[in-house]
């Protein structure tokens, strides 16, 4: 078996690619693990003036930092070829990009949702109640 390695690399073609490393566990909803491709996890931004990536995942917020890995890793898309004259199948691979840096998540999350939020939410929560029971008092 021949295994074709074909770059474009030289000619200013190949793509940078990253790794997003997170620390703990991410499990999506039981509803969606017949269909995790192209599946929305959440949200990546780095704002312009700041080397701190935020990663927000529904109500949970992320800050990490952009890392280089020591050695770059390529990343290869594999082709098989069919029949020949020899009859075997050759193997190429293209090489789609490379993966030179890493944005590393190890902190815990920060919730999105503030206490002033949640208070006052509370206010409102407990505005209601005595309302209605007021009016089921007097009926």
């Amino acid at each position: 078996m021949q295994i074709h390695i074909r770059c474009n690399c030289g000619e200013g073609t190949c793509q940078e690619w990253g790794i997003v490393e997170l620390q703990g566990i991410v499990e999506p909803n039981p509803s969606f693990h017949h269909s995790l491709q192209n599946l929305h996890i959440g949200t990546l931004c780095r704002p312009s003036s700041q080397e701190v990536y935020t990663f927000t995942v529904g109500y949970h917020e992320l800050s990490g930092s952009k890392v280089p890995l020591k050695k770059p890793l390529l990343v290869l898309n594999k082709i098989k070829n069919e029949g020949g004259e020899s009859g075997c199948s050759e193997v190429e691979l293209r090489v789609v990009g490379i993966i030179r840096n890493r944005i590393l998540f190890k902190t815990r999350p920060k919730a999105l949702i503030s206490s002033n939020i949640s208070f006052l939410f509370l206010l409102y929560i407990t505005f209601f109640f005595e309302a209605t029971c007021e009016v089921y008092c007097y009926s």
